[in-house]
């Protein structure tokens, strides 16, 4: 089954699943969307990095992708490994990607707990 990571670059084909809030915390959208390469180029012309204001889908890349560890994506257990005991009792966010999502598969509900708080910046 192909994976979809729920953290990957502003490309055009990508997923928009989530805008960045004034709270540096991620607000999903119930019904993704597809980012063409005109609103791809559009927001690279207004800020260089889109992944500090949306957050992207993209197939998960497993051993091609720099955060897998050779047995999952390292994202999400960094964050699991900082997140407070309320973030973990709270209701689950609204999600478009759940189904195929890398980190809920391998972390479940807890995964999606956590997502919210992850802001993809992909400066360099």
């Amino acid at each position: 089954m192909t994976r979809l990571c729920p953290s990957a670059p502003a490309e055009p084909g990508a997923l928009v699943i989530g805008v960045v809030g004034p709270d540096g915390r991620v607000a999903h959208l119930a019904t993704p969307l597809r980012a063409d390469e005109a609103f791809v180029a559009r927001l690279r012309r207004e800020d260089a990095s889109p992944e500090t204001r949306f957050r992207f889908s993209g197939t998960c890349l497993e051993g091609r992708c720099a955060q897998w560890t050779g047995t999952g994506c390292g994202i999400i257990e960094r964050v699991l490994a900082r997140i407070d005991a309320a973030e973990a009792a709270a209701p689950l966010p609204r999600c478009g990607i759940r189904r195929d999502c890398r980190w809920h598969a391998q972390r479940g509900a807890a995964a999606c707990h956590a997502c919210p708080l992850v802001v993809t910046d992909q400066r360099e």
